[in-house]
């Protein structure tokens, strides 16, 4: 079996999912597949739409169902389908009874996985009922949270000989690899759908699975792997994916252009009190960012406690208070956010705490707290969440930049996204 490649339409909008499918196919996709957020705001009209638009490609309707299998998969295949998914939660008797019908009706039968709590056991019971394609899925919840699509695929792939489609956060790295490790037919959602040049990004996702040169896989440490996304971010991105979290309030940079990512070493002192800010740069290690609370009048940060910071490595400074030295800061180009500039320093007085949980702009930190600094400001990301977080913000980047695409085309921003049609009622 040559590799297939499809595309999946998570999308809630037909008129944007059959367009994304046009320069998907024109990229090279074989199958469409009609996502679940697409059945559900669409209904089988979606199916039907995109079977008429794409008569020669194979149509997956991703009904996600788990009781009346055979009612469901009459549905999708009345209306157009080639492949209907269900899922592999399922009762065996539901996917019986959904197989049945499927050969009624003359459509495939592929069973999805995801969230199933022993995938490998699972799959060897899902491949004797007969079915024709198991798939391999690893949801974007669980994506968010470091579990792996390919891990997965790799377990699955020696136990059962029935076709896999692999699909959850694959692209055009992964892709051959996927292939590589058996699967049949690669599923890619987020990667594809939410590209500015769709029909690029298709194109050469389908390049790497029809060449298949597949190096040693080594991943990143999860941390690594959350500081670059963070990275590839903007803090607007990271409060969309925190649920339109509040960033500090009133501390901005001390110059534009400044972008940093790190964890948080914290101090609590008293305002102007500067010695526990001060031994604190020695508690830091290099690339991490130093956190203070201090008081809105009088500085217990300059030049030269900047200066010592940047000898050592350290990233930033976030402080809810004022620096000053403004001049010789900005001259060595070391990363400050603060909410206020003075001239007058305190003085040394021992008072205070490091690395105790503290309150900065508004905003609980805790050590190790992911700090995310940009000119927008900056946001805290709590440690045990730094990487679904993280993945979260580049979905929501993502997204963005394909319905900026559509703008330039000439859409407006509600047209794009059916905001009068989704107006609460």
């Amino acid at each position: 079996m040559v590799a297939k490649l499809q595309v999946a339409l998570d999308v809630v909008e037909l008129d944007r999912a059959i367009t994304i499918a046009k320069e998907s196919v024109d990229g090279g996709a074989d199958w469409i597949e009609v996502g679940t957020p697409l059945i559900k705001s669409e209904g089988m009209d979606a199916v039907r739409a995109l079977k008429e638009q794409f008569p020669k490609n194979k149509i997956v309707a991703d009904m996600k169902t788990m009781d009346t299998g055979a009612i469901e998969v009459e549905m999708a295949a009345k209306a157009g389908a080639n492949i209907v998914a269900i899922l592999g939660v399922s009762d065996n008797s539901t996917i019986s009874d959904a197989l049945m019908a499927a050969r009624k009706y003359g459509v495939e039968l592929m069973v999805d996985i995801i969230n199933v709590e022993n995938p490998v056991e699972r799959s060897k019971e899902i491949e004797e009922i007969g079915v024709d394609y198991i798939c391999v899925h690893v949801g974007i919840d669980q994506q968010m949270v470091g579990i792996d699509t390919i891990d997965l695929l790799e377990k699955i792939s020696k136990v059962v000989n029935v076709p896999l489609a692999v699909g959850g956060g694959l692209n055009e790295d992964n892709s051959p690899v996927a292939i590589s490790m058996g699967a049949d037919v690669v599923i890619v959602g987020g990667n594809i759908i939410r590209s500015a040049n769709v029909t690029e990004s298709t194109r050469k996702i389908r390049k790497s699975i029809d060449q298949v040169n597949v190096k040693k896989r080594k991943r990143k440490s999860l941390e690594k792997e959350t500081i670059d996304l963070f990275m590839q971010v903007s803090t607007p991105n990271i409060s969309d994916a925190m649920h339109r979290a509040r960033c500090m309030k009133g501390i901005r940079p001390l110059y534009p252009g400044i972008k940093v990512v790190g964890k948080a070493v914290t101090v609590q002192t008293f305002e102007g009190d500067w010695a526990k800010t001060v031994e604190a740069i020695d508690v830091c290690k290099k690339g991490e960012i130093l956190v203070i609370y201090n008081g809105p009048s009088i500085s217990p940060w300059g030049e030269l406690a900047s200066h010592s910071s940047k000898n050592k490595g350290i990233l930033a400074l976030v402080i809810d208070g004022p620096v000053r030295d403004v001049e010789d800061i900005i001259e060595m180009r070391f990363r400050v956010f603060s909410s206020g500039v003075v001239s007058n320093a305190g003085d040394p007085k021992g008072f205070g705490e490091i690395n105790a949980e503290i309150t900065c702009g508004g905003i609980k930190v805790k050590p190790g707290d992911y700090i995310v600094g940009d000119d927008n400001g900056v946001m805290v990301i709590p440690k045990e969440k730094g990487y679904e977080i993280a993945r979260r913000a580049m979905e929501v980047k993502k997204n963005e930049e394909r319905v900026r695409e559509e703008i330039k085309r000439g859409s407006t921003l509600s047209q794009v996204v059916e905001l009068y049609k989704w107006e609460k009622k």
